[in-house]
């Protein structure tokens, strides 16, 4: 199979909009961190061990989703560099190399999905019992 500079340049936009979806995320979090600081701060009784842990992951999560989408992208620059200077082989390889980064950073998406949707849950269990 022949590696056109087309090939990995088709991953640019699928790179973009995750990347900006990875960044909705992680304001969305840092929005909540500050509100649940602004919460303890009025009532410190307040338990919220089991939130800060949770949002702890999920940032670590966000982050490594992030390092890995831009990785993808980089080594795609480099496989389109690669093709440009006629080394198909190695183009090839790092094009695989980014697909897989690519594919990590995704899964990592979804383990990040079901901490936040646990999270959801564990908070709508509190306002059943409340209620």
């Amino acid at each position: 199979m022949e590696l056109t500079i087309q090939t990995p340049a088709l991953l640019f936009p699928a790179v973009s909009l995750l990347m900006l979806a990875y960044t909705n995320k992680f304001l969305a979090i840092a929005n909540l961190i500050r509100k649940l600081y602004s919460d303890y701060e009025r009532n410190q009784h307040i338990s919220l061990i089991a939130q800060i842990s949770n949002l702890r992951r999920r940032l670590q999560l966000i982050r490594w989703m992030q390092v890995f989408a831009v990785a993808s992208i980089l080594l795609c620059v480099v496989t389109m560099f690669l093709i440009y200077e006629g080394f198909q082989v190695w183009a090839k390889i790092l094009f695989a190399i980014s697909l897989v980064l690519m594919i990590v950073s995704l899964v990592l998406s979804l383990m990040e999905l079901f901490l936040s949707a646990g999270a959801l849950r564990l908070l709508l269990r509190d306002l059943e019992e409340k209620m």
